[in-house]
């Protein structure tokens, strides 16, 4: 494995800008009705047999017409401009379990799930259930329906599925990971190094029963060729809160800002509405994510509700030691050091595709 302590620019199909992609398009794949056939049977079938979804096995459903098309969905993912969107399934026809089925025996065929909060949740929901705006430390960011800033999340690869748009915004926004930090090399190359260094990153934050206060990772892996990103200049700055953390450095300070700022200039970001149906696959070490503000609609039936998952790579994509969250995520087979499953814990399709109702 070979490892770099400098990085040159990205030259590959991961370093996009959004204007220009928007305009070149091929990042919708289509399914074909013999596609959905497949897939709607076997969801059925998953549904009807409730495995465990701690223990289910891709090979226990098999994809035939499908499996040529994942194979071709993970690779983009992991080696390509970073995501795909996969459309054509008929949410508007299904149960949410049914949907669920589905999206959790295409997820096991990109990677392996992982939980997602120390409750055990296998597949969680993007589904507003506060008025709380996010610059409140309590908000957590899938319950309300503020605006997101860029960041990464805590898998190699996230999900999402949506059952229902909102009545009113709450586009999708993704922008590449390294063409922020070509921008970087091109007007403070003296600064971008420091990426490459080890940063804490506030953990409490993203779940309150976190087990730490921190966990460290850098903001940049280069290993054999391939870059990786994972971002959120946000937890990286309130985890300066917690002692013991060291303090950042003017510089680091810098870099952080020149990132965000990039991040946010015009033409950076691709946008994207979801329609019922959709599904989003996303490296969270290519290309960061963000929501636009969105109004819902007052009956609970018919809110935003987007399904997620948070999952390890079958690619084997190549990544420093520890790299974002990989040192601390909880595997899908059992809790964190071998302690009791949470009182509140559900493993059945049936019980996960209900959103919990918390604030």
């Amino acid at each position: 494995m070979s490892v770099l302590t400098s990085v040159p620019p990205v030259t590959t199909a991961a370093a996009w800008r959004g204007d220009r992609l928007t305009e070149k398009g091929g990042w919708i794949y289509e399914l074909s009705a013999e596609q959905v056939n497949e897939l709607e049977r076997l969801g059925a079938r998953f549904v009807a047999e409730d495995p465990d979804l701690r223990t289910v096995q891709a090979g226990d459903f098999p994809l035939d017409t499908v499996r040529d098309a994942v194979e071709q969905w993970r690779n983009e993912v992991d080696f390509g401009r970073g995501f795909i969107l996969v459309r054509g399934l008929r949410t508007y026809l299904y149960s949410d379990a049914l949907s669920a089925a589905i999206y959790y025996i295409l997820g096991l065929y990109m990677g392996d799930p992982i939980r997602q909060n120390e409750m055990g949740d296998l597949i969680d929901h993007v589904y507003a259930t506060s008025d709380k705006t996010m610059d409140d430390p309590t908000a957590k960011s899938s319950k309300v329906r503020d605006q997101l800033v860029y960041h990464s999340d805590s898998s190699d690869i996230v999900a999402l599925m949506c059952l229902r748009p909102a009545r009113s915004g709450g586009a999708s926004c993704l922008v590449s990971g390294a063409e922020i930090y070509n921008e970087i090399l091109r007007r403070r190359p003296d600064l971008a190094p420091l990426l490459l260094q080890p940063f804490h990153w506030d953990w409490r934050r993203q779940d309150r029963e976190a087990p730490a206060d921190t966990y460290v990772s850098p903001v940049i892996s280069m290993v054999d060729g391939v870059f990786s990103m994972y971002a959120g200049s946000l937890y990286i700055v309130t985890a300066q809160n917690y002692p013991g953390v060291p303090k950042l450095t003017e510089d680091q300070l810098e870099v952080l800002r020149l990132f965000d700022e990039i991040t946010y200039e015009p033409g950076m970001a691709i946008e994207m509405d979801f329609r019922p149906g959709d599904i989003q696959w996303l490296s969270n070490y290519a290309a960061l994510h963000a929501r636009t503000r969105f109004d819902d609609w007052p009956e609970p039936q018919r809110r935003r509700h987007l399904l997620r998952l948070w999952l390890s790579s079958k690619t084997d994509r190549p990544v420093v030691p520890d790299f974002g969250k990989n040192g601390v995520v909880l595997k899908r087979s059992a809790p964190r050091d071998g302690s009791s499953e949470h009182p509140e814990a559900r493993f059945s399709v049936a019980t996960m595709s209900v959103p919990r109702l918390l604030s």
